[in-house]
């Protein structure tokens, strides 16, 4: 059985990194946060939210930067907006409209320049305290039937230390994700992670299981952060400090155990895959499939019988 940890702190809030350019998706994202790109007709951090909320994090930090305003507001009320809706009497679209500034107690504070992951979580630093928190990034979505998040923060009770989402890629695609070197547990889902590398090129990777965005880390993080220096294209990688206490964990929180996740995730980071989210969400809507899938196979099989125009 897994030794229990003394530290039981229950984590309640989460911590949503949202400073990014957003380049890939430039010109769209020149004056609109990539964050806010919609799935069908929602935006994709709303999601993100949802989850943290469903896992019973209720109070939520964003750590933004400039030209991310219109997170804010789609978090805070809108009045006028409202108003109109219920003069209307457009009941379903005023409760949608109101959904988000309901979800949870959403604070803000800004990450004054791009210095890496790393960087943005040690800026939750001051909010966070001497507390256990999660981090969830915005271009990973998790399938709202899958308690990924939940199941993280059991581990992070039974375990103590901090606790990553890890999930089985290609061996082509190592290059894209932090990769981890694991050993067993007594629980088939739940890994020791012993060293992580960033981005590693396929015959360097330590195992096809890589880092996605879900973490919940230990506040020891911070301590680690504050003298990890600059790694991979010259920014502060939260990898290289789980790597620091999976590698020199100490018994008052420094261990780092893994989540083997083999359900269902969308990646919204590049437009490819962006894309495909758009589309099996859609597919995935009771309001939209009836219409949708039936001209979704139609387009598909006039492309397949004649030219592209």
């Amino acid at each position: 059985m897994a030794e229990k940890q003394h530290s039981v702190t229950q984590v309640t809030k989460a911590v949503i990194p949202v400073a990014g350019l957003g380049t890939r998706f430039l010109p769209a994202t020149k004056s609109t946060p990539k964050e806010m790109l919609p799935i069908v007709d929602k935006p994709a951090i709303q999601y993100v939210v949802e989850e943290a909320v469903a896992a019973g994090l209720d109070d939520v930090l964003m750590i933004t930067g400039r030209n991310k305003r219109s997170i804010e507001d789609h978090f805070d009320r809108a009045y006028e907006l409202e108003e109109a809706l219920r003069v209307k009497k457009d009941f379903d679209r005023l409760d949608s409209v109101r959904a988000s500034s309901e979800l949870a107690q959403v604070h803000y504070v800004r990450q004054g320049e791009p210095r890496g992951l790393g960087h943005a979580v040690l800026c939750s630093a001051a909010h966070v305290g001497d507390e256990p928190f999660a981090v969830l990034l915005g271009d990973d979505l998790i399938d709202v039937r899958e308690p990924l998040l939940k199941r993280m923060i059991e581990v992070r009770r039974t375990y103590g230390g901090s606790v990553i989402a890890l999930m089985e890629v290609e061996p082509e695609q190592v290059s894209l994700y932090g990769c981890a070197a694991i050993q067993p547990t007594d629980e088939p889902d739940v890994v020791t992670v012993t060293d992580l590398v960033e981005k590693p090129s396929p015959d360097q990777a330590p195992s096809r299981w890589a880092i996605i965005g879900r973490y919940i880390c230990d506040p020891e993080i911070f301590d680690v952060l504050r003298e990890t220096p600059p790694g991979r294209g010259g920014e502060i990688q939260l990898t290289d400090a789980l790597r620091e206490l999976a590698r020199n964990g100490s018994t008052g929180g420094g261990s780092v155990h893994g989540v083997l996740f083999r359900g269902k995730r969308y990646d919204t980071g590049n437009k490819i895959d962006y894309l495909r989210t758009v589309v099996e969400f859609a597919c995935d809507r009771p309001d939209l499939a009836a219409e949708f899938l039936p001209w979704l196979s139609d387009f598909l099989a006039e492309r397949e019988s004649g030219p592209t125009r």
